[in-house]
């Protein structure tokens, strides 16, 4: 049947909402991270937001642990947690419902899928270890209503689509953990730094720096906070003569300044010491309350990260290379000497622009539309995978 022509030049109803466009943001800049942190923080202050955030963190890290979650799964899902808080506040979500979605978004970026199900049962163990201590069968299910289980599913699956949309359905993910190996034989340093650096790497997405910069620069800043770890406040040791590494100290006098290696790396000393800072501030939270996360149960939100530095740090089959980097992590004062000591010869943060912008700040204002078209069924939102055309 043929169309009447008059309905098909007939306008647009004045009620449809004009369609929007959303272009993926691989990363944000340090001012755009911290406007929109406080933006979704509300009431919050910035410590008990940070106590929030490294609570679902761990949550995120025990649950995938317990599924046998490979450590690529586990940090895109807390990558994902950090970016889905950007764009929407913490007083409107309860931390494991968005932390089981980011879960579930990540397994499939990773194939590494489980069902809905099985993710809730591992999380109301966790959740409710009462209910689990009452399973008789090593790996049964904890005996939840079924209404209850159902509901959770319904809002697991309402709260993908959300995080789905902070990420414009991008599903390209990189991870830091192959740049520390690689980075770290290109520069010469040994086994035991190179483990270390990996564990810090593992640590670095309990914090926001995933969202401001490449996993090779994460993975560079690393390798540089380990040889920091292992040399600081102790002297220089002669090698001998054919010794085929790079000591701690020699790869902190080059990666602590201005050299060829950050035309070569395409990395930048200033964003090195901004990732450190961040690692550092972690440590020294995990350092202070050591003596109880430390022993605390593996099945509880509060336990630290089973991969975390520190608990790498309290591994008693740790080689006697690594015994200098075990006695820094676990010393806060220790910790706090090098942070203070960093900041007095620290460089000057250097300038960064977003992509098609002029001012880092720009559209980021209480009148923004950064979030404009996420989680509303008003209009058609069309994502984009790539950021917007200068």
């Amino acid at each position: 049947m043929a169309m009447n022509p008059t309905l098909a030049n007939a306008p647009e109803s004045p009620t449809t909402p004009p369609a929007k466009t959303r272009h993926h943001r691989p990363y944000f800049t340090p001012a755009e991270v911290a406007y929109l942190s406080e933006k979704q923080r509300g009431k919050l202050s910035e410590s008990q937001e940070e106590r929030a955030r490294q609570q679902a963190m761990s949550f995120i890290d025990v649950v995938g642990t317990q599924l046998g979650f490979p450590r690529k799964t586990v940090a895109t899902a807390q990558t994902f947690y950090h970016r889905f808080h950007l764009f929407f506040p913490l007083k409107d979500f309860m931390y494991w419902e968005v932390s089981m979605a980011c879960l579930y978004v990540s397994t499939k970026l990773h194939d590494t899928l489980k069902k809905p199900r099985d993710i809730l049962m591992v999380q109301y163990a966790i959740r409710f270890p009462e209910l689990a201590a009452k399973v008789k069968v090593v790996g049964g299910e904890v005996d939840m209503d079924h209404s209850v289980v159902e509901n959770d599913r319904k809002r697991m699956i309402g709260i993908e689509r959300l995080v789905l949309e902070t990420i414009c359905f991008n599903f390209n993910t990189r991870m830091p953990f192959s740049f520390v190996i690689k980075l770290g034989k290109e520069l010469g340093a040994t086994k035991e730094l190179i483990k270390l650096a990996w564990h810090l790497a593992v640590d670095s997405h309990r914090t926001l720096v995933p969202l401001m910069y490449p996993p090779h620069t994460i993975a560079l800043a690393c390798v540089y906070l380990a040889a920091l770890l292992t040399s600081f406040e102790s002297p220089a040791i002669p090698m001998p003569e054919g010794y085929r590494f790079r000591t701690a100290h020699e790869i902190c006098t080059m990666l602590g300044e201005h050299g060829p290696w950050e035309e070569k790396y395409h990395a930048h000393v200033e964003d090195l010491e901004d990732v450190v800072h961040a690692i550092l501030d972690l440590l020294l939270s995990m350092s202070s309350n050591a003596p109880s996360s430390l022993n605390t149960s593996p099945s509880t939100p509060s336990s630290p990260s089973p991969h975390s530095t520190l608990a790498f740090a309290a591994n008693p089959n740790a080689s006697p290379n690594s015994l200098s980097a075990i006695a820094v992590i676990s010393n806060t004062a220790s910790l706090t000497r090098l942070k203070i000591a960093l900041k007095e010869r620290e460089h000057e943060p250097r300038e960064r622009i977003p992509l098609s912008r002029t001012d880092p700040t720009a559209g980021l204002t209480p009148n923004s539309t950064e979030t404009d078209g996420i989680g509303k069924n008003e209009g058609t939102v069309r994502f984009l995978f790539g950021p917007p055309a200068n």
